[in-house]
């Protein structure tokens, strides 16, 4: 084992109890549950005659699949009310920690899990959903795993798997101020491309990174899968201790100190090497938007759209062609002025109550344009009451948009939340996939403020210019 370490390598070693070639076996501390992925799982464990190994480090949300207007039950959405009621009675049935539709603590698995305390630093965490990774920004490993995957986690509390490389992106310098941590992450993508971290770990770092809030780091660490690596991680400091102090799952009174001082051993000794590294200026990133059908198609708010002579090569030109035949733009038009049909709010990328601040301070006083359907959608039911408790939900309500409950919602639109077919939405959802947000629907992911000055407008806006 080398003397000088990542922060990854930390948390990896120290959770291998096994290796077989170019594989480990990895312990796991946390497995996370959602009504979308599990199913097939629990099946597995009853084909096999398996138990849950240990229930006291599971948890499991419904989130996907469910309705979000006011007043939803399971019912609701009556395509999927099956799945929901089969997911509930298997996690109860198997003595299974369930927040589900009406307990106060619901909300969206990515969302919950951090609230909860129940990913610490120096974890290891997994869930049938490949935007687990935002968990790394409380210095964890955490990762998006399949559904026998989940099988094996919940039987043996281990997985096999392969040793990722270690990739580290290096941010520095000041960010402008209407520059968040969704602009950070789609400038990296954009810049290195979905394929950028490929079979690494990647761990963000610099000055910039550590002035993110912790709920910033959430949204940048979220979109790691989005940049080809299942697991990204920043190393924990005393924003995330006091992030994480006091929470239902974390330890108490002496034992989190105990627990702090430990922490702040995870950071990557300064002599660590890395398999691959990236930097970037923070002053050069603008407020990003996208313009195709891959986070990778993203520019600076105020740039035109990429001509197609401007591929790396004849297979990018082709995906770009199509990209914008789907979107129905031209290459070289500007996006600021493309008018948008819906603008939502809402994800496990950007709906936490930071996020719900931020457009809310773009929003008050101000009414959506008439052509446009706004809505909000909480990342937890906790976000939601915190939000009231703040009037943000008024605020909302008072420029036309929408306040709904806590679920994925037009993210994935898995539920009854759909843009519609040709429709263009402003989303801060973290897939601008065809057909992501519907049928036929199209997808510009942006940060929540650009998202709310789309919304008044009726069409992309540059959120430094906006008055």
């Amino acid at each position: 084992m080398r003397t000088a370490r990542t922060l990854f390598e930390k948390v990896w070693d120290s959770h291998t109890a096994t290796s077989r070639g170019t594989r480990d076996l990895l312990t796991v501390d946390r497995v996370l549950l959602h009504d979308m992925t599990s199913l097939p799982a629990f099946e597995l464990l009853r084909e096999r005659n398996l138990p849950v190994a240990e229930t006291g480090r599971t948890l499991a949300v419904i989130d996907h699949t469910v309705a979000t207007a006011p007043g939803r039950t399971e019912e609701t959405y009556p395509v999927m009310a099956p799945t929901v009621r089969s997911f509930r009675r298997e996690v109860i049935g198997r003595g299974i920690q369930l927040f589900g539709l009406g307990d106060p603590s619901q909300g969206i698995v990515h969302v919950v899990a951090a609230e909860q305390g129940a990913i610490l630093p120096g974890m290891t965490a997994v869930c049938g959903d490949s935007h687990t990774c935002t968990n790394g920004a409380l210095g964890a490993i955490a990762f998006g795993i399949g559904s026998t995957e989940i099988a094996h986690s919940l039987a043996y509390q281990a997985l096999w798997l392969p040793r990722p490389k270690s990739l580290r992106v290096t941010v520095d310098g000041l960010l402008n101020p209407l520059v968040s941590g969704k602009d950070i992450a789609l400038a990296i993508i954009s810049r290195f491309s979905t394929d950028g971290g490929v079979g690494c770990a990647v761990e963000y770092a610099g000055s910039a990174i550590r002035r993110l809030t912790v709920e910033e780091r959430m949204t940048l660490c979220n979109l790691s899968i989005e940049f080809g690596s299942r697991i990204g991680l920043i190393a924990p400091d005393d924003a995330v201790f006091s992030y994480l102090e006091g929470r239902p799952r974390t330890p108490k009174g002496a034992a989190f100190d105990d627990a702090v001082a430990a922490w702040r051993r995870l950071a990557s000794d300064d002599e660590a090497p890395y398999d691959k590294e990236y930097s970037l200026d923070a002053s050069s990133i603008a407020p990003m938007v996208t313009w195709g059908t891959s986070p990778e198609d993203a520019i600076a708010v105020d740039a035109s759209i990429p001509q197609l002579d401007q591929a790396r090569n004849p297979a990018q030109r082709s995906r770009w062609e199509r990209a914008l035949s789907y979107v129905k733009l031209q290459p070289g038009s500007p996006m600021v002025g493309t008018p948008i049909d819906v603008a939502f709010i809402g994800s496990c990328t950007n709906a936490r109550l930071s996020d719900l601040r931020a457009a809310a301070r773009v929003v008050k006083g101000r009414k959506v344009a008439q052509t446009v359907r706004a809505l909000v959608v909480p990342g937890s039911s906790s976000v939601k009451r915190q939000a009231e408790a703040e009037g943000l939900d008024q605020i909302f309500r008072s420029a036309g948009f929408e306040w709904h409950e806590s679920a994925c919602s037009l993210c994935v639109s898995l539920g009854p939340d759909v843009v519609g077919r040709g429709k263009r939405c402003a989303s801060t959802s973290n897939r601008n996939f065809e057909n992501r947000q519907g049928p036929g629907s199209i997808t510009h992911l942006m940060s929540p403020p650009m998202v709310a000055a789309a919304a008044l407008t009726g069409s992309i806006t540059d959120i430094r210019s906006f008055a």
